[in-house]
């Protein structure tokens, strides 16, 4: 991996990790149907988001 491409993908993770920040927080006061949105936005964005779809107890599974 060359320097350029590291500093992609460091660039990449923080901000998935503010994405997923701000979709916890709105997750708190959603609704069930905006859970279900979440749940499948968050599913989009990173590779372990079952695990977190768990843990928010976004969907009933």
């Amino acid at each position: 991996m060359s320097g350029s491409e590291r500093r992609r993908e460091i660039s990449r993770r923080r901000t998935r990790r503010k994405k997923v920040e701000l979709l916890k927080r709105k997750a708190e006061k959603a609704s069930v149907s905006d859970k279900t949105a979440i749940a499948a936005k968050l599913r989009k964005l990173t590779p372990g988001a079952e695990e977190l779809v768990a843990r928010w107890a976004l969907e009933d599974r």
